[in-house]
């Protein structure tokens, strides 16, 4: 039966090429982990404050001793939005171990982040991004776009596009350590 099914000239027209297959393969690669580009920078960034949607005040200056991870995104976002629950688990590891997230959404509506942040459950802090604070750190055209701030106070590494678990995890560790 199913050498006759085999010999049916639409099975064939269904069966993929080697091309098609890498082709599908890639496309679910970049998907599921897209490139992100890492910059080393080494530049003093200066303090910033930004209410949280739980309305808490979070200044730069009071995070100074831990590592800081800022990263703009929005909800319309899906890159951002693939991104969030590794940040989350990220966050659930190692803010006991000196190192503080802040979500600064590029979006103008502050209960649109805080229903999205209590939808999802996400506890690590999450703020938007006024114009001055996005200054503070160059031009955000694009987002995901993170930021990795060490215990002094100076951005050591750009992270154009989305972040993963272990991309966090070798940036920040030696950063731990200074």
């Amino acid at each position: 039966m199913l050498t006759n099914l085999a010999a049916h000239p639409w099975v064939k027209k269904l069966t993929p090429s080697p091309f098609t297959l890498i082709l599908l393969a890639l496309i679910v690669y970049f998907w599921f982990r897209p490139p992100a580009w890492v910059s080393e920078e080494h530049r003093p960034v200066a303090n910033f404050s930004v209410t949280t949607t739980d309305n808490r005040v979070i200044s730069l200056a009071d995070l100074r001793g831990k590592v800081v991870i800022v990263s703009f995104w929005a909800t319309w976002c899906p890159y951002c939005r693939h991104e969030m629950p590794a940040i989350q688990s990220f966050y659930r590891d190692w803010h006991n171990k000196g190192v503080e997230i802040l979500a600064l959404s590029i979006e103008d509506d502050p209960a649109l982040v805080a229903q999205f942040m209590h939808q999802e459950a996400y506890s690590f802090p999450a703020a938007i991004a006024d114009a001055s604070t996005q200054h503070i750190f160059g031009k955000i055209d694009k987002v995901p776009v993170s930021y990795i701030i060490d215990k002094k106070g100076v951005i050591r590494h750009k992270i154009d596009g989305q972040v993963y678990y272990g991309r966090l995890e070798d940036l920040i560790t030696p950063l731990l350590r200074e």
